[in-house]
């Protein structure tokens, strides 16, 4: 049953309340029992390694967002006090809040992180900078920072299934909370029921962040990572303290308040069925909606144009380039943009992007439409549609349909049902994904990020372990 938005104040509705809230605090109350059970030697294997394979991921994505103009400017602006959390690429070691508040942002503001389509998310990036901040402040185990780690992703993306955000907003920083207030939560050692007291407070401490901050490139929309990583680490501590409780309050807050929330979906398969096994990895820099498009225009070049075609070339080239796709992604389609973050979520930049250059990386989002003429000469081509169809397969099939008909008489026409690197179409593994990273970070700092996923198991303490990191 959802919990959604009610009206009046009968005997009624009353009681409707009153059931749903006592529904979320008991499914809150078992994850708080199985996170608080969590033991690293009795995860299955295939879970592990994905976690190590997720952990690559997050923190290469971080390390890259952290070279960024921004990201730089950002670090230059928050006076950061010592301590042993490590800056990830940005040289310092800080208190947990502070790296929280400075991982977060750095992890999602080029779109290279990691997500989950059931989730309708990125569980990682809303749960790992907090988790590893506190782990190195608290110099725990290998082993106990592994379990809060895949703790709390497997908790912020129930959160994230549970939760139906009402249109128009953005998943950073709400349902993600409750993940990270679990996952440093794991590294206090709460028992069940403040462990579920502190996941409730962070179902109580999110962000309601509008999608079209991203269309419109606003950068406060890569800070909601840094609220949310922080609040978890703030949820954590209210638990220790005695200060938080168990009331179903994701009933309210990401239910009456952000959308309607389904609260059987926090306990269902609890300790059979991981998530992080059927997330995604990207690619593309950009919005994982539009990477089905960049797929197929990839492909679409290929068969066009040749392998020995130039982005000139092709620009030059009379053409209409027409998108079919879901609900979702259909709303993506400015053909204009103006700084990096409008770029990434826009599929006519998308779209124009991979058909000249083939290929989708920060070196082309970064470009204004005065630096890349011809990114925005084809952008200006490309139409954009849903097809109700499509939308009907979500959330298992993220499918698009292009067709690119050239003045010549040409034609092509494709349909993927899922992006390249979905786990259910061509997933990637640790091998994959440090081929897409080795253009965008020097060859040490790879080594360094997979010395950490390599040894974290069997790490007697966090601090050595992850100081590295802030290199």
């Amino acid at each position: 049953m959802l919990v959604g938005p009610l009206s009046g104040t009968t005997e009624f509705w009353k009681a409707v309340r009153s059931r749903m809230t006592f529904s979320v605090t008991e499914s809150v109350s078992a994850l708080g029992t199985w996170v608080s059970g969590l033991r690293w030697d009795a995860v299955p294997a295939p879970v592990a390694e994905r976690l190590g394979t997720v952990l690559f991921d997050v923190l290469a994505a971080n390390a890259v967002g952290a070279r960024t103009e921004g990201q730089r400017a950002f670090r230059a602006a928050w006076p950061a006090p010592p301590g042993h959390s490590p800056v990830v690429g940005g040289g310092s070691l800080t208190d947990p809040v502070t790296a929280a508040w400075l991982n977060g942002p750095a992890t999602v503001c080029l779109e290279m992180d990691e997500g989950n389509k059931y989730a309708k998310g990125h569980p990682a990036a809303h749960v790992f900078p907090a988790v590893l901040a506190l782990a190195a402040e608290l110099d725990v185990r290998g082993p106990d920072l592994a379990a809060a780690l895949l703790a709390g992703y497997e908790v912020a993306a129930r959160f994230g299934r549970a939760t139906s955000l009402r249109r128009g907003t953005h998943p950073h920083g709400n349902w993600g909370v409750a993940g990270a207030a679990a996952g440093c939560a794991r590294l206090l050692g709460l028992d069940a029921e403040r462990m579920a007291a502190a996941i409730d407070a962070g179902s109580g401490l999110p962000v309601a962040g509008h999608f079209d901050s991203a269309l419109d490139g606003n950068p406060v929309r890569d800070a909601w990572m840094g609220a949310a990583n922080a609040s978890g680490i703030a949820a954590a501590r209210l638990a220790v303290a005695g200060s938080a409780r168990n009331t179903g309050t994701a009933a309210r807050s990401l239910g009456e308040l952000l959308g309607t929330f389904a609260p059987q979906e926090l306990s269902e398969g609890l300790g059979t069925r991981f998530d992080i096994t059927g997330n995604y990895f990207k690619r593309h820099s950009s919005c994982s909606y539009t990477h089905p498009v960049a797929d197929l225009l990839i492909d679409a070049r290929a068969a066009l144009f040749g392998t020995a075609a130039n982005a000139p070339e092709i620009a030059t080239t009379t053409m209409e380039i027409d998108v079919q796709t879901h609900a979702l992604a259909a709303g993506l389609d400015r053909t204009t943009w103006h700084n990096q973050l409008s770029a990434m979520f826009s599929v006519p930049f998308v779209a124009a992007t991979a058909l000249l250059h083939g290929e989708v990386t920060p070196r082309y989002t970064a470009l204004l439409p005065a630096d890349a003429p011809e990114i925005a000469q084809v952008a200006e081509r490309v139409r954009i549609s849903e097809d109700p169809d499509l939308t009907g397969k979500l959330p298992d099939n993220r499918a698009a349909r292009i067709t690119v008909r050239l003045a010549d008489g040409r034609t092509h026409t494709a349909e993927a049902g899922n992006p390249v690197g979905d786990t259910d179409f061509q997933p990637f593994d640790r091998d994959r994904l440090a081929a897409i990273f080795a253009g965008l970070l020097e060859p040490a700092e790879l080594r360094t990020i997979g010395a950490v996923v390599d040894a974290m198991t069997v790490s007697p303490g966090a601090r050595a372990l992850l100081a590295p990191l802030a290199g």
